[in-house]
């Protein structure tokens, strides 16, 4: 497969918006995505346990259910691009790894969830941006630190 300068353009931006998202999560950043997300968006993480809603609610529900994290790592790989015949939309699905601490020092615990990110990207004025995002979970389990 040949790929255009455009595309090969396209396909770096879109990466890095992916990592841009998990690095606001992972730091607290929650304004940070009101630039990764347009004005529409639409996010659904129902089947890992929160809500579909656009990216305000959603701030305000991440913010309030990652109180109870010491932190957390989202780690996105494997992602595949296609793209619309103008080339303005893309749509894409990625792995994400995503190790969670909470319990605080004396009883840590980690939850581990497993995840597919399946995304709609548009070609805005301002670069590409997320227009849906929805958590499709593959596993989640909870590990217990064992003391010695």
């Amino acid at each position: 497969m040949t790929l255009s300068v455009q595309e090969i353009s396209d396909r770096l931006e879109i990466h890095e918006l992916i990592a841009r998202y998990s690095v606001a999560l992972d730091s607290r950043d929650y304004d940070a995505l009101d630039e990764l997300f347009t004005d529409d968006a639409v996010l659904d993480y129902t089947a890992t346990g929160a809500i579909r809603a656009g990216l305000p609610e959603m701030k305000k529900f991440i913010a309030e259910a990652f109180t109870m994290f010491t932190g957390t790592q989202h780690l996105t790989t494997g992602t595949t691009l296609r793209f619309s015949e103008d080339g303005n939309i893309a749509y894409g699905k990625s792995a994400c790894h995503n190790p969670m601490v909470f319990g605080g020092e004396y009883a840590p615990k980690m939850m581990v969830v497993g995840l597919w990110y399946v995304d709609t990207f548009v070609r805005t004025g301002d670069g590409w941006r997320f227009k849906e995002r929805v958590e499709q979970q593959l596993y989640n389990t909870t590990v217990e630190k064992v003391r010695t």
